[in-house]
């Protein structure tokens, strides 16, 4: 008897202990998944890059880079000029450049696939970056190391690769202290060839250009000899008169 009281609380204990764990399942939260990558949110969690993360929207190559992130393994590397970097540039840098020269600023400061810091010592020059070929001496973009710090060259500016602003192995956020000005955009504009002096025309020339002149020196002189020979014959004529009536 006594071991069926036993046995009928123990089973009564389960019962129990399955109820609270039955109860404690149902009212925890289920898990948050993860939400896909972002790179205005990296940016603003980051601060200090106002201008880039508006030129990101303004110009819509926000949605295409998270696209590309959400959707691709090649991954992306980004290169993040700080709102000091932007205040550098000459004022109305910004503004004096069309719909089409900010996208591909801003693409200039993309490459199309992930690259870690140790990447940087074994990387092939020029980048590509989304900006387009650049083999073709528009928008080439180098990268040399020294040690631990990284420099990018674009032709136009020298920039240091400050810090690592994010990375996850898909998209790598590098904090740059310049502005990227490609060369395609930004190359001084070669002066305008002087025009060429005018030619000035010999003596030579000038009586081939107009040889009605030597026509009418030609013509004056035969009439000054046609009136000489008329004097002449018009005084031999009076003293040839004079001497018959004498």
């Amino acid at each position: 008897m006594r071991q069926l009281n036993i046995f009928h609380t123990y089973l009564a204990l389960l019962i129990l202990l399955q109820c609270t764990l039955t109860s404690a399942q149902s009212s925890a939260p289920a898990p948050t998944p993860s939400g896909p990558t972002n790179i205005t949110k990296i940016l603003e969690k980051a601060g200090q890059y106002t201008v880039l993360i508006r030129l990101l929207k303004s110009t819509q190559l926000e949605d295409q880079i998270n696209t590309q992130l959400n959707n691709s393994n090649q991954g992306i590397t980004v290169f993040a000029p700080t709102d000091n970097a932007f205040s550098s540039l000459k004022p109305g840098t910004l503004n004096s450049l069309s719909d089409q020269q900010k996208v591909q600023l801003i693409q200039f400061h993309v490459v199309p696939t992930f690259l870690s810091t140790s990447q940087f010592q074994t990387v092939s020059n020029p980048l590509r970056t989304q900006a387009g070929n650049s083999n073709d001496g528009e928008f080439p973009l180098n990268v040399t190391t020294s040690g631990n710090q990284v420099n990018i060259t674009t032709g136009i500016v020298n920039a240091t690769v400050a810090n690592t602003v994010y990375t996850d192995n898909q998209l790598a956020v590098y904090q740059v202290d310049k502005v990227l000005l490609p060369l395609g955009i930004f190359a001084p504009k070669a002066p305008a060839p002087a025009p060429e002096p005018a030619k000035t025309k010999g003596k030579g020339a000038a009586a081939a250009d107009n040889p009605s002149s030597g026509d009418t020196a030609d013509t004056s002189g035969t009439q000054n000899c046609s009136l000489s020979n008329f004097k002449t014959a018009l005084i031999g004529a009076v003293i040839l008169f004079a001497t018959f009536f004498t």
